[in-house]
């Protein structure tokens, strides 16, 4: 069993000024094996974070983040293919066709991928996943009317696909 948190869209300090306290309840160190991030940390204290609770932390470059990430990863977790991309490249944003094509592209079982602001996912014919993991401080768009709820996923990889 790996355990893998998939967060992003924090937008600490810009919009939030933390992730909710029960998130930091659950979210301790030695249980996560992989921290994997779809970008817009907007601050080096959340990464700091991140890094004290896995060893492996992935992330990639948001739209608001001040410090560079590299666009998009590959990362192979037992015998699973993790795209991981913030998504604000694809307009317009959440583009189910273009989304499809840049897992395809980058040759991934899932694709997670950030922007949407909205927890979710979506298979595609070929038995592929796009995988949302909203805003983890819940963090509205400003396309939103309301704040969507806080979130992420934590997904447990076992062995085999």
């Amino acid at each position: 069993m790996v355990l893998v948190l998939v967060i992003g869209d924090l937008f600490v300090p810009i919009k939030k000024p933390g992730l909710p306290s029960p998130f930091k309840q659950l979210l301790v160190p030695g249980k996560i094996s992989h921290v994997l991030c779809t970008g817009n940390l907007c601050g080096n204290e959340t990464e700091d974070y991140f890094r004290e609770l896995a060893d492996q932390v992935h992330i990639v470059q948001g739209d608001m983040d001040e410090y560079l990430y590299p666009e998009r990863q590959v990362i192979s977790i037992e015998s699973l293919k993790l795209g991981l991309c913030h998504g604000h490249q694809i307009l317009p944003v959440g583009n189910r066709a273009a989304l499809n094509a840049l897992r395809r592209d980058m040759g991934v079982d899932v694709l997670l991928t950030g922007s949407a602001m909205k927890i979710g996912y979506v298979q595609d014919d070929l038995g592929g996943l796009i995988m949302y993991p909203g805003s983890a401080t819940g963090a509205p768009n400003v396309d939103d009317t309301a704040e969507p709820d806080p979130s992420f996923l934590l997904i447990d990889v076992q062995g085999r696909k």
